[in-house]
């Protein structure tokens, strides 16, 4: 899966037969998020006779959830054009919002495709595009002694250590992907001399630029 990555946004604005086109475009992991967001850009340009809007999110272990607006447009000129975009390219936990001034000229219904979709594909070019991959997360609890040789060690090996934590013992937490599992498990068993055992905490996704 791709997305934009988290805690970015982006913002771009074109302008045809005068008419004002401003998108702006986020990260939204849920469908909350999603709508919060459109609000937001409501809010922040209540005068605008139009904000137009498209959502991709995908819950965890559910199908991608796609919604559209064309608040106000003719009927599939807006919404489901910026829409397409974002299925095309493949994004989920992604939102537009189109935001028209009207300039006084009619674009005709192929015009505001045109203007809807370049928009929202202009934006997704100007943002920061991520691979989401899942990942498996396992806790290794090591004598303080020994912590920063083992956690070097993952490290030079490429492993990802997401956290660390000192309390009686040194608690590691390593990312890994699922064909990564049977490796790992030997390595820590002859790096630790088989004192250490990984333990398996819930699976999480990282984020890493496509």
């Amino acid at each position: 899966m791709r997305s934009v990555k988290t805690g970015t946004w982006v913002r771009n604005e074109i302008e045809i037969q005068r008419s004002r086109f401003i998108t702006t475009l986020a990260h939204t992991p849920t469908e909350e998020e999603a709508r919060a967001f459109i609000a937001s850009i409501r809010e922040e340009f209540p005068d605008a006779r139009h904000n137009c809007s498209a959502f991709v999110v995908k819950p965890e272990g559910l199908n991608e959830i796609g919604h559209s607006s064309d608040d106000g447009e003719p009927s599939g000129t807006a919404g489901p054009p910026m829409l397409e975009v974002l299925l095309r390219e493949g994004v989920v936990g992604v939102t537009a919002v189109v935001t028209r001034y009207f300039g006084g000229i009619l674009l005709g219904a192929g015009g505001l495709i045109r203007a809807y979709s370049t928009s929202v594909s202009t934006a997704l070019q100007m943002a920061q595009i991520v691979e989401i991959r899942p990942v498996l997360r396992f806790e290794l609890d090591i004598p303080h002694a020994f912590a920063g040789r083992i956690e070097a060690d993952l490290r030079a090996r490429g492993y990802e250590i997401t956290d660390v934590q000192y309390r009686e013992v040194a608690t590691l937490t390593v990312a890994l992907a699922e064909e990564m599992r049977a490796d790992f498990h030997s390595l820590i068993a002859e790096i630790t001399a088989g004192e250490v055992t990984p333990r398996e905490i819930s699976p999480t996704t990282i984020e890493v630029e496509a």
